[in-house]
């Protein structure tokens, strides 16, 4: 395991827009439309971060908190499955509802989105 320090977008940033399945309910999220005007909490994460696995009681407890005050949640993970099979969306489902993730839960397969925000690290948030 490898400690990566997190990076920044500038203050300020608009919130990159994307497209990607949730692996729960099969839609796809487009952040335009999910967050249209809330605050809006972008969390990259993933099955095996060890960092990962001891927050996730305090992501759903935290989701489960704000999301009913109009915050919006939306979990990324854009690992590389072939080097990560426990990151796949198959696997990402089933602790998804294992949690009770109270949020999407996306699968980023080309990292695109990643990288759009500059995203180093799990766990890595963006809040706008």
């Amino acid at each position: 395991m490898a400690l990566t320090d997190s990076t920044m977008l500038p203050l300020g940033t608009k919130a990159p827009d994307f497209n990607l399945p949730d692996v729960v309910s099969g839609k796809h999220i487009h952040l335009s439309e999910f967050a249209a005007g809330k605050p809006c909490l972008v969390m990259f994460i993933c099955n095996h971060c060890p960092y990962v696995i001891h927050v996730n009681p305090e992501l759903v407890r935290l989701a489960n908190d704000y999301v009913d005050k109009g915050v919006a949640i939306i979990a990324i993970s854009s690992n590389d499955i072939e080097k990560y099979p426990q990151d796949g969306p198959v696997k990402m489902k089933a602790l998804a509802e294992e949690l009770g993730y109270p949020f999407p839960y996306c699968f980023d397969e080309d990292q695109k989105v990643a990288r759009a925000y500059d995203a180093a690290c799990t766990p890595d948030f963006f809040l706008f």
